[in-house]
């Protein structure tokens, strides 16, 4: 397998302690947490995602676990501008904000509490089941593009996190570029439900979900792959990441760095483990390796 010369990185505006990042939702509710993550080996973590008025979320059940994956409907619950203390125990730490909101205004009054607080702020421009918010937003590119340059304008490191569910994710990719962005996310989850048999409705409490984990891996290959070819900034690949050849994958694809989530639930010491395979004093330059799958 192809393994990486270890050692910082910096990617779109953010300096990273390694590759290897926690995705936003999970573990990232709490600042002890994020940095029990940092201590196990993450490269820079993201925060849940945090809107401009507490949110309590959908009803449960909010969670199928799947043989290869798992279907949430959290809702974006969170607790809004009081998500800020947990930052103190973070000071000096690669973070990054995730955040969401409704319209322009939402995300650039959200976007100014963390300015000067974390390294970067990340826009939740993807979940697909927050009405009014996320893809609602993520998949009509004017809006993707107003969104980011609200963020971006102030010139802090701003990272947009794409939905898959767009008949062309690269429209999304380029808005977001159009609007300042350092770097482009891809992807979130894929629409999803389940229909309990026995039951007769279905398993959520919201009824759909997002689908993550390992079976979504192929999709978001194709997504980096196809932003790669359109977009000049940075890409994080996300979705269904769990070894490092996943991660070098992804980087062939053209992802510069990897987000990692679901795999989490099953391992809280995963990035220690990929790590341990991905990285070596001989090994190559990430350089030689991002994008090389493009011919």
């Amino acid at each position: 397998m192809v393994v990486l010369n270890p050692g910082p990185i910096e990617v779109g505006g953010i300096r990273l302690k390694n590759h290897l990042i926690l995705a936003a939702g999970i573990l990232g509710s709490t600042g002890a947490s994020l940095a029990r993550i940092l201590r196990y080996g993450a490269g820079g973590v993201v925060t849940k995602s945090i809107g401009p008025a507490p949110m309590v979320g959908h009803p449960g059940p909010c969670l199928v676990v799947l043989e290869d994956g798992i279907i949430n409907a959290m809702g974006l619950p969170n607790p809004s501008a009081a998500f800020m203390e947990e930052l103190n125990v973070l000071q000096g730490e690669p973070v990054i904000a995730s955040i969401f909101g409704g319209t322009p205004e939402e995300f650039r009054t959200v976007a100014g509490w963390f300015t000067g607080r974390v390294s970067g702020i990340e826009l939740n421009l993807s979940c697909p089941h927050a009405e009014g918010y996320g893809a609602a937003i993520g998949s009509n590119p004017d809006l993707v593009e107003e969104c980011t340059r609200a963020v971006a304008s102030p010139g802090v490191p701003t990272w947009v996190k794409l939905t898959p569910n767009v008949t062309d994710i690269t429209e999304i990719g380029l808005a977001a570029e159009r609007g300042g962005a350092d770097a482009i996310v891809a992807i979130n989850t894929l629409k999803a439900m389940r229909i309990s048999t026995s039951l007769r409705r279905p398993v959520l409490g919201n009824r759909y979900g997002g689908l993550s984990g390992r079976a979504i891996f192929p999709v978001a290959v194709r997504c980096v792959y196809d932003l790669y070819e359109a977009c000049s900034i940075p890409i994080i690949g996300c979705g269904g990441v769990s070894t490092a050849d996943n991660v070098i994958e992804m980087m062939m694809a053209g992802a510069s760095a990897v987000e990692i989530g679901s795999a989490v639930i099953h391992d809280t010491r995963i990035f220690a483990s990929i790590a341990g395979d991905l990285y070596s004093s001989d090994g190559l330059d990430a350089r030689e390796v991002v994008g090389c799958a493009h011919v």
